[in-house]
């Protein structure tokens, strides 16, 4: 039997899961194909880490690392849903329940000295982060938004606010001594093993990294972060705020950029509250309060202090003294500076863009807003937006075009495949990076704390890149742009590769152009507004920021688009969306039993994995659930049954049974597999004839509170039973079997 891996994931993608997955495998199994689940949660990583201090009913496999492997094989299918990329406050609150729960695991080592708690703390590195897509991704991007999704964004437009050409929103950013001025590129002419050293002014000599294998034809790139300069903008960007009069917020990516972008977070927190830091710094350093975790977790330790009242009246009067900040939760007081994770550039920045360029203040109300983003190598494209809606006002989705992505990502290309190679200098010096024979390839001069950081793109995942853009603007006929500039180090040695690579390929009549970020963001909102499509060409991180900038802009949300990474080994990796409001949808279900996730992404990427095992397992009827479960998508667009916005409406569930509905109609009236027909029109039968019974069933059980028994590591009983509460709806399945 074929078989697709379905990830068991984390908060509402998770939640849907245990609603939708049944349908799914009582369809699969009639079409010859087995659905199985990998458990690559955040609470499941953490288990798998330490097998040793659990019980045979715990310990659970590294299904990551399985995943990892199957991914380079051809056979590999996997629909891979959002996962937590944990920051450091999430991977504590994970392990704090997993404790509750009875795991034996031992506490994050915030300073380890020993030798088991350095290893506990490398343990626990590995899941931190963006530790589950550089695994799986052994393959390029290709994500689009899918003919019916902007066919009905354009028939039911979502809301945009309003810009004025007053607008004083503004992105700042520091342009010079950032990773992107400081950035030098190397290509490798053959295999080799590289070393990463900081000679210290003293000249004694540490090993950063003691081996970095590379091949040949690999780009390796190395930048610093100088702190002093940091500082130093900062403290402009907080006056600048003051002085505008407008919000001051900071928008960096601590999940994904695990090592580099927790420790700015917390420069930006230090530099807010200076007079705080300046006076008690030494007291919160010795109570483990760390600014790298937000003013939240300092805050919540201070009772642990003698002098903690003190210290609490200091962080409101900086406050009351300095700019307005922008807040996650106003009516909690939550503001940008409480959690690193919480505001996340690729999703801040483009709602803050569709709210009229506002964030919420401390008074409840929007506002215009200094977004801080220090590093330059991404922040022009967003300033060109914002100039863009200042000057022509707010793009209109009924009319808008596309701007797909074909982003390079495979083998944990560029900086997202930077987290160990990444540090925080300890004295001043000198890091350079030496090849075997012991030539300097890249070398920096640094101070201590400067953040500096190496990356690796692989020759191959390039060329594979040049040929899917290719191959998209063949497809689509839409002009392809790669977003390189040739100021910055490793987009020039880019650009050499593009140059050189596309001529093997057939580009007759094809538009494509290298611009640069800025002008190619630039290029694309103009035919945007004309309602024409253009393919964003980018490399990993911009690939993250583009496919929430746009789709969030042209559909409302990013969790809608199709996400395809055709593996290099000839695999199919199908991703469901991003999960930057999953955390909210969770507190809803607990608090009123109302899942509000809307499940599309999953819905497109099943379609394309069906149709991806159909080929490479000679199933036709494969072929004929993904056929069939296209049309039912579209059906289910046209007669609008995504989750309603309010209580009282279908939510995430209801959205499930009215797909399962469309799609066993269409499985009863097709043509083309006569068994899958007979097999499914009692079903689709029943269904119709049941309609009213489950959706009541369903909409009953609203408002209440719920236990699902964890937040991190959800009861599947309990989870199972809040998520499949019609037992119409599960006896009508059930007659599947």
């Amino acid at each position: 039997m074929a078989t697709i891996i379905y990830t068991h994931t984390d908060e509402a993608p998770l939640l849907a899961t245990y609603s939708f997955l049944p349908i799914i495998q009582a369809y699969a199994a009639k079409a010859g194909v087995e659905v199985e689940t990998r458990d690559i949660s955040l609470a499941g990583r953490i288990i798998a880490q330490f097998p040793e201090r659990l019980t045979g009913e715990q310990r659970i496999d590294d299904a990551l690392a399985e995943l990892g492997e199957l991914a380079k094989r051809p056979e590999a299918n996997i629909i891979k849903l959002p996962n937590v990329s944990a920051s450091a406050p999430q991977l504590k609150a994970a392990i704090k329940e997993l404790q509750g729960l009875g795991y034996d695991l031992p506490d994050y080592p915030e300073s380890p000295q020993s030798d088991e708690e350095k290893d506990v703390r490398a343990r626990y590195d590995k899941v931190k982060g963006s530790a589950v897509n550089p695994v799986l991704r052994q393959g390029n991007s290709d994500r689009r938004a899918p003919a019916s999704v902007k066919q009905y964004a354009k028939a039911y437009p979502h809301r945009m606010g309003a810009w004025s050409h007053d607008s004083k929103t503004n992105v700042a950013t520091m342009g010079e001594h950032d990773f992107k001025s400081n950035e030098k590129s190397v290509v490798l002419a053959a295999d080799d093993t590289l070393r990463i050293v900081l000679e210290a002014e003293d000249g004694t000599t540490t090993v950063l990294k003691d081996s970095l294998p590379v091949l040949a034809g690999e780009v390796v790139d190395a930048t610093v972060l100088q702190v002093a300069h940091l500082h130093g903008f900062l403290r402009n960007a907080i006056a600048r705020a003051k002085s505008e009069g407008v919000l001051f917020s900071v928008h960096l990516k601590a999940t994904m950029m695990k090592i580099s972008d927790p420790i700015i977070f917390g420069h930006v927190v230090r530099a807010f509250f200076e007079p705080v830091f300046a006076k008690y710094g030494d007291d919160l350093a010795a109570a483990g309060l760390s600014p790298n975790d937000g003013l939240g977790g300092i805050l919540g330790g201070l009772d642990r202090l003698p002098n903690g009242a003190e210290i609490k009246a200091a962080f409101e009067q900086a406050i009351a003294d300095g700019p307005a900040l922008a807040m996650v939760d106003s009516d909690r007081g939550i503001t940008n500076l409480h959690v690193p994770s919480d505001v996340i550039v690729d999703a801040s920045m483009p709602a803050m863009i569709r709210t009229s360029g506002h964030m919420w203040g401390p008074d409840g109300q929007e506002a215009d807003t200094l977004a801080v983003i220090p590093d330059s190598s991404y922040a022009g494209v967003y300033q060109t937006v914002i100039d863009d809606c200042r000057e022509h006002g707010a793009f209109d989705p009924a009319t808008m075009g596309s701007v797909p992505n074909v982003g390079l990502m495979a083998q944990a290309a560029e900086e997202y495949g930077s987290h160990d190679k990444t540090f925080e200098i300890p004295t001043d010096g000198t890091v350079r990076v030496v090849d075997g024979s012991g030539a300097v390839l890249i070398e920096h001069d640094v101070a201590a704390g400067d953040i500096w950081r190496a990356c690796q793109t692989k020759d191959a995942p390039i060329r594979d890149w040049v040929k899917l853009a290719v191959t998209r603007a063949r497809a689509s006929g839409a002009p392809a742009v790669f977003w390189l500039d040739e100021t910055r180090a490793h987009d020039a040695t880019l650009i050499a590769k593009v140059n050189a690579y596309l001529p093997e390929h057939d580009t007759d009549g094809l538009d494509i152009k290298i611009l640069t970020p800025e002008l190619a963001t630039a290029y694309s909102l103009e035919r945007i507004r004309r309602g024409e499509d253009t393919i964003s060409v980018t490399g990993n991180v911009l690939r993250d920021y583009n496919t929430d900038l746009f789709p969030i802009l042209e559909l409302g949300t990013s969790a809608k688009m199709l996400s395809v990474v055709p593996l290099m080994a000839g695999g199919g990796l199908f991703e469901t969306g991003a999960g930057g409001s999953a955390p909210k949808h969770v507190q809803q279900l607990v608090k009123e039993n109302y899942l509000r996730w809307d499940s599309l992404g999953e819905f497109f990427a099943l379609a394309a994995s069906f149709e991806h095992l159909a080929g490479y397992a000679d199933n036709p009827g494969a072929q004929v659930l993904a056929d069939t479960l296209d049309r039912a998508t579209g059906t289910f667009l046209d007669r609008d049954k995504s989750p309603t916005r309010k209580l009282g409406g279908i939510d995430n569930r209801g959205s499930h049974f009215y797909l399962a509905l469309y799609w066993a109609e269409e499985l009863a009236n097709q043509t083309e597999n006569a068994d899958l027909a007979a097999a499914f029109k009692p079903l689709a039968e029943t269904l119709a004839a049941q309609e009213q019974t489950i959706v009541d069933e369903l909409l009953a059980v609203q408002g209440s509170p719920v236990d699902i028994g964890g937040y991190y590591r959800p009861d599947d009983a309990k989870a199972s039973a809040v998520m499949r509460p019609s037992a119409t709806l599960n006896e009508v399945l059930a007659t599947l079997g």
